[in-house]
């Protein structure tokens, strides 16, 4: 069975205050065109479908885009999504039964009360069938009347949340079952500091939401989202795909990708009984990549202004410029602006100046009015008045 694994679309993200619904379209239909060219059998969204829980207009109407573009490109595959934490999950839930005639599954709520259960999506292929458990993120305080307290009538952690709850099911072994989910998973015995995180996620403190990923053991796969930068969690058979576009400068150099699961026939566990293989009894798993390129790439550009100006592009660029003199503040933007329309910021970094990248950002973000304002000092109404006036006429006479 193939399955494309992807997560964290994010829809209505802004990059340092850049729309990026043109770029999420490019993008969107290049998942389309490789839906339409390998014929996948399942396509699994792991939550942040949204940048916010109350998505634009304009995000809506995107999202819903992107949804028919998947089902004309491949109508023969399962869609399945969930919510993520930057996700509404109610609205998610909506037309929920409506949809799964359509073949297409948006699971919003994870199950919260004594008797419910994890969402379950079955296919079937030559070796039978295949489980998909959609899981959207959970809170353990939504999943209490369902999970229960500790000893002390408390609420659980997040860990063992997701322990009681996956517990619950009956996962049949003899058969292939995929996980899906939006959670902070991590290789029992690894610290959550080692974790490399992206500036564009969000972190709870003390990372309370961190889940051992030793919960993931009884799936023959699992589809993660929630870690914006590609990796695997003990197991190369869970993994998080990562965004399909950065979200952030900190993501500059990452390759996007679709991640292409083959899901294979189950391994017997009676043939392997006593083999030392923490793989035993699951079935045989291939994964490749369909590598996605940006219209336009994330880049950090360092050097002098001189230097800089020189690698002139349409790119999102942070511009980090190393002169040691003082530069024109006014004329230095506005040359690099003119080189680098889509440029996302400017800082400093001179050896001996502390700060100085952070405060030259901080003034770049100001309009010329607020930069006079600064200089002059405290002022009455009257005073704001003309200043604006005195701007307005050099705007017009410029």
């Amino acid at each position: 069975m193939k399955i494309f694994h992807l997560s964290d679309l994010h829809i209505g993200l802004k990059l340092m205050n850049r729309d990026l619904t043109e770029d999420q379209i490019h993008i969107f239909r290049q998942i389309a065109e490789a839906a339409k060219m390998e014929k996948p059998d399942a396509i699994v969204i792991a939550g942040d479908l949204y940048d916010r829980a109350v998505p634009s207009a304009e995000a809506v109407e995107l999202f819903d885009r992107f949804v028919l573009m998947l089902v004309e490109a491949a109508p023969e595959a399962e869609i399945m999504m969930i919510s993520g934490n930057h996700d509404s999950a109610p609205r998610v839930n909506v037309f929920r039964q409506v949809l799964d005639r359509q073949r297409i599954h948006m699971i919003g709520l994870p199950p919260m009360l004594p008797g419910d259960r994890i969402e379950k999506v079955t296919l079937k292929d030559d070796y039978g069938p295949v489980h998909f458990y959609l899981l959207p993120f959970v809170k353990p305080s939504v999943v209490r009347p369902l999970v229960g307290s500790d000893a002390d009538g408390n609420l659980l952690s997040y860990d063992e949340t997701l322990h009681r709850l996956i517990g619950l099911e009956e996962l049949n072994p003899a058969e292939r079952n995929v996980l899906v989910s939006h959670q902070f998973y991590l290789p029992v015995g690894t610290d959550a500091e080692d974790i490399p995180r992206m500036d564009s996620e969000v972190r709870t403190v003390g990372n309370i939401d961190e889940v051992r990923a030793d919960v993931l053991a009884p799936f023959d796969y699992a589809a993660l989202g929630h870690i914006h930068k590609p990796m695997t969690v003990g197991s190369d058979r869970y993994r998080y795909c990562g965004t399909p576009l950065a979200c952030s400068v900190s993501e500059t150099g990452q390759q996007k990708a679709i991640l292409v699961v083959e899901l294979g026939e189950k391994a017997d566990r009676e043939e392997n009984a006593g083999v030392d293989d923490q793989n035993t009894g699951l079935a045989a798993v291939q994964i490749s990549e369909i590598p996605l390129t940006p219209l336009r790439p994330v880049r950090v550009i360092r050097g002098t202004l001189t230097e800089v100006l020189r690698q002139g592009s349409d790119d999102y660029v942070s511009v980090v410029l190393t002169d040691e003199k003082d530069l024109d503040l006014f004329d230095m933007q506005d040359r690099v602006r003119g080189a680098f329309p889509n440029v996302l910021e400017i800082r400093r970094e001179v050896p001996g100046r502390q700060n100085s990248g952070r405060k030259l950002q901080e003034m770049a973000a100001l309009t010329p009015f607020e930069i006079a304002e600064q200089f002059l000092g405290e002022m009455d109404d009257a005073e704001k008045e003309l200043l604006q006036d005195v701007m307005n006429s050099l705007e017009v006479t410029g």
